[in-house]
């Protein structure tokens, strides 16, 4: 019998693709890159002081055909839609990249990213993965590196956007690729890890992480530290594996700021997983990757006997995949609500059945999958 990983994974053979990293585009916003969500929702953040709820997925795009891209952008738009309340309705998406394959064009936003996404009712906000700042070297057109995803997201203000189809949706505002989006209940810390397999991370981010850290834990445990970045530090896939690299900035950039987040979430592989990490200091912190966002395929977990992979060293790590599913595309919803002496973040894991006969027309059913939280002020992890 054929068992599952239990706990992270590299893979054996790292290719060394450092030759393929783009240089970084200007940023449109002024250092320290942060956002104020009242800057896109208006007076209606103030409904947000209590309670929050937002939807996240990554890897939404797919140059090949996959039924799938449709499915979980109309999924996204029913829950956002479906409840009057302010405070209980999706207020925005946060996209964790690849919104587009296989290179960052802008002749691909319009039927990978702004058709599917045409219904959501909600704003969305995106870190770019390593898809979308790839170049096409068979491309009539010159570009650089992130050129479109600029366009979309870092615009200087909001307006519609020429080479979106005919899309409503106008472009957003954020300050640079990397950055920090501020709401009422959490700050949003937005990395950039370039177009490399496992992620590369420059020194002047690097410098400018540590002081969003710093400066986010001013605000605990009133407002939760989240973390978002494309590559998963941690993953048990045969795909990617977990990323040497993404775990090595993130710890020295934790102890640089002396500053731990409450979460971190990833895509880049093509399923979703849990994972709790237990730090010397007995502190709890959760890593998610949700990247079933509707790329044509999904990425397995691996076996026990599978002899391209290699266990990740539990005295050195200790990382425990709490949960996953590997066969099923899905999103998640979020919510952080403010309670007495502490805030509550809870995960909820929806996924979408596969396309049968029987199901061909029900385009946008997800199911719940599972429910997790995280306590904010007293750094404890549990399953609801």
């Amino acid at each position: 019998m054929n068992l599952k990983r239990t706990t992270p994974v590299f893979l054996n053979h790292l290719l060394d693709d450092s030759h393929v990293v783009k240089p970084l585009p200007h940023p449109t916003g002024t250092y320290p890159y942060r956002l104020n969500i009242r800057e896109v929702l208006g007076d209606v953040s103030w409904f947000l002081k209590q309670r929050m709820s937002f939807h996240m997925v990554g890897d939404t795009g797919s140059v090949r055909h996959s039924a799938f891209q449709s499915r979980i952008a109309s999924a996204l738009a029913q829950q956002a839609g479906e409840n009057p309340s302010a405070s209980e309705k999706p207020a925005f998406l946060f996209h964790l990249g690849d919104i587009v394959y296989n290179h960052g064009e802008a002749s691909e936003y319009p039927k990978q990213f702004f058709a599917p996404y045409e219904d959501y009712p909600a704003p969305i906000f995106a870190i770019a993965g390593n898809h979308d700042g790839d170049i096409n070297p068979a491309s009539d057109l010159v570009y650089q590196s992130l050129d479109t995803f600029m366009d979309v997201f870092c615009d200087t203000y909001r307006r519609k956007i020429m080479f979106a189809g005919g899309s409503k949706r106008l472009s957003m505002i954020q300050p640079n690729v990397y950055w920090t989006l501020q709401t009422p209940l959490a700050n949003f810390i937005g990395l950039y890890a370039n177009v490399t397999k496992h992620g590369t991370i420059a020194v002047e981010q690097r410098e400018w992480f540590i002081e969003e850290l710093r400066n986010a834990n001013m605000h605990r445990p009133d407002q939760a530290i989240i973390v978002c970045l494309h590559h998963a530090p941690y993953s048990a896939d045969t795909n990617h594996g977990s990323s040497p690299a993404m775990i090595a900035f993130l710890e020295r950039a934790f102890e640089a700021a002396e500053v731990k987040p409450d979460i971190v979430f990833s895509g880049h592989v093509h399923n979703y997983q849990r994972f709790t990490k237990t730090y010397e200091d007995g502190s709890l912190v959760s890593y998610v990757v949700a990247g079933a966002g509707g790329y044509a395929d999904l990425h397995p977990i691996a076996l026990v006997d599978d002899p391209r992979i290699a266990d990740m060293d539990s005295e050195v790590h200790q990382v425990r995949l709490e949960n996953f599913c590997d066969d099923r595309f899905g999103f998640l919803k979020i919510n952080i609500e403010k309670k007495e002496d502490e805030l509550l973040l809870t995960g909820e894991y929806y996924t979408l059945d596969p396309i049968t006969p029987i199901h061909v027309h029900d385009r946008s059913e997800a199911t719940l999958f599972e429910r997790f939280s995280v306590s904010i002020r007293n750094r404890t992890y549990s399953l609801c």
